[in-house]
């Protein structure tokens, strides 16, 4: 019987504590005020919001965060950063090159760890950090956190649940940034819903369903301003959406326009499609493009086909998939566009970053774009009007195409099945490179990516759509006794040529880690096996070696806070920012 009462005692005092960890859970949070005087006489008053034994983090009720580190005696001085990263790539042309010049070659080898944010309960992030005013805003799916950018300490924390029942990306958590404009900042959440909070609270200001996502579309990108708009697509290629790239009116989300990426039946390039198919056709846009604001064109890459591997029944070209889309920033009009795949049954999205640089090529200076594509070539456009200037085969292995004719379109070879039905094909499903951040450096004159050297066995089959389920009609996996090399490579932008490449370590995966270079001649990357490098932007000589221990999935940034200069990056399941020790 004592046995008994004790049992029952205590399912009641457990029952009881957990009721009151839940009433704790759900109940408002308690908010402490504090007036503080500044080093300039100022007095602030506000909700604090974090802060340590140095630093403080306070919210004024004009709704304006105020970023304070404690000098002698009870005085706080304001700190901010003088140099942000504004945009998924920094810039909205998408080149990953900073003009910073504080950590250079001489002192890269001391670069250390300032800061460690852990964001709770997530796989391997895959976000770049965005930093404006000096805080960052870094997100995973359907979630966004705001942090002092000097010191790591959050400021708010904007969340929803995930959206049970997705297809796709989104479902495993992949969420690769937010965009911001003046006092708003924007997610694509797992459910293909664009959202805008504001940016010193974090509180939701209004939302749009830009797709059904019970027709398997999701979101993972970064979204991008442009002017008053703020542009996206969608995920889903995978899993037989049918793609879009949207804008909508940053202070309301209405939609302004629209350009669907693959045509219906009897609409202008359905010519291109040829056979039964005729819908999930696929050509999703699920990475960030980028902008030229002089021409006020935005430039958009285009995912696969679908079926991805079995082309029987879609034959022709199926525009616009595997394509870069030059669109009308205001209303979307198409103005040009560039197919590098026709036909693709690899799965070789043209994800990759389009960089736009101003710059000479060949003695004249001209507005470029430029890619290293899935398809292991690399292409340099006139980005006015889509002109091909250079197209040149980047990978030492490839046997999909002689190459690339006058007109851009790849040269076949024929490749063969073997007994069993499967097709050898170099570069395999991955690709010579994949959707990870890219570099130009008007200092050496160089592009700089990750390339992957490894070829794949593929086999096709037909498959009806099916809700939640994918829409890949074959599968691609390693040849038997191979095995895969990763590099970092530097490529001339003027003729092609692989100037350097700096091979990596192999491992049971491999990575997607992006690059950065620097005015001061760095490239910093993440390493297949799992360090954070810097090498010498014009020799690709390692300067600096950091060992994570993490598959990378994401690309670096870096900003100015407090007058130093800082690189971040998200490391497995943690935002971590590097710099000089004091």
């Amino acid at each position: 019987m004592r046995t008994l009462i004790i049992s029952a005692c205590f399912v009641i005092a457990v029952t009881s504590a957990l009721a009151q960890a839940q009433d704790a859970r759900i109940a408002p949070p308690v908010v402490v005020r504090k007036t503080v005087q500044t080093t300039d006489g100022k007095t602030l008053e506000g909700r604090v919001l974090n802060g340590g034994m140095s630093d403080l983090q306070l919210r004024t009720d004009d709704q304006v965060v105020h970023l304070l580190r404690k000098t002698t005696g009870d005085r706080y001085r304001t700190v901010t950063s003088q140099r942000d990263w504004p945009t998924y790539h920094g810039d909205p042309g998408g080149n990953r090159y900073s003009t910073l010049t504080q950590i250079d070659k001489g002192n890269v080898a001391r670069l250390a760890p300032r800061w460690v944010f852990p964001i709770p309960n997530v796989g391997n992030v895959e976000t770049t950090p965005v930093v404006i005013g000096g805080i960052m805003y870094i997100s995973s799916a359907n979630e966004v956190y705001a942090l002092d950018a000097g010191s790591g300490r959050q400021v708010w924390h904007y969340q929803r649940p995930r959206t049970k029942g997705l297809a796709g990306n989104a479902a495993g958590g992949i969420n690769r940034g937010v965009a911001i404009s003046g006092e708003r900042v924007f997610l694509l959440t797992d459910n293909a819903h664009l959202i805008a909070m504001n940016r010193s609270t974090g509180e939701l200001l209004w939302e749009t369903e830009m797709a059904d996502w019970r027709e398997n579309y999701n979101g993972t990108s970064a979204p991008l301003v442009v002017g008053n708009l703020v542009v996206s697509g969608t995920a889903g290629g995978d899993e037989g959406v049918r793609g879009f790239v949207a804008a909508y009116d940053a202070a309301t989300g209405k939609e302004a326009w629209r350009f669907w990426t693959v045509p219906k039946p009897g609409e202008p390039g359905s010519e291109t499609w040829q056979g039964k198919q005729t819908e999930h056709r696929g050509g999703a846009s699920w990475m960030t493009g980028t902008y030229d604001p002089q021409l006020d064109l935005v430039y958009w890459p285009t995912g696969n086909p679908g079926l991805d591997y079995y082309g029987d029944e879609r034959q022709g070209d199926n525009l616009y998939s595997d394509s870069v889309l030059a669109l009308e920033a205001k209303t979307g009009k198409l103005r040009w566009h560039f197919q590098f795949t026709p036909h693709d049954i690899h799965d070789w999205d043209a994800q990759e970053p389009p960089v736009l640089v101003d710059t000479n090529w060949q003695g004249q200076p001209r507005k470029l774009l430029l890619q290293a594509n899935r398809n292991g070539f690399f292409y340099v456009f006139d980005r006015t009007n889509g002109q091909l200037l250079l197209a040149k085969q980047f990978l030492k292995n490839l046997n999909w195409a002689k190459g690339i004719d006058a007109k851009g379109r790849p040269i076949l070879n024929d490749l063969k099945e073997n007994a069993d039905g499967e097709t050898y094909v170099c570069p395999g499903f991955q690709g010579g490179t994949n959707w990870f951040s890219t570099s130009f450096n008007p200092g050496t004159g160089f592009y700089y990516f990750q390339a992957l050297e490894r070829c794949n066995l593929f086999t096709k089959r037909n498959m009806e759509w099916e809700a939640g389920k994918g829409f890949m009609g074959g599968a691609a996996r390693p040849a038997p006794g191979e095995t895969f090399t990763k590099s970092l490579r530097a490529i001339s932008i003027q003729t092609g040529d692989i100037a350097w490449d700096l091979a990596q370590g192999s491992g049971p995966v491999t990575a997607s880690a992006g690059v950065m270079s620097t005015a001061s001649g760095l490239v910093l990357f993440g390493e297949n096996s799992g360090s954070f490098m810097a090498a010498d932007a014009a020799t690709g000589k390692v300067l600096w070696d950091f060992p994570t221990n993490q598959v990378w999935k994401a690309s670096p940034m870096t900003y100015v806070f407090d007058n130093k200069q800082y690189i971040a990056i998200a490391v497995g399941q943690s935002i971590v920012a590097f710099g000089l020790p004091e």
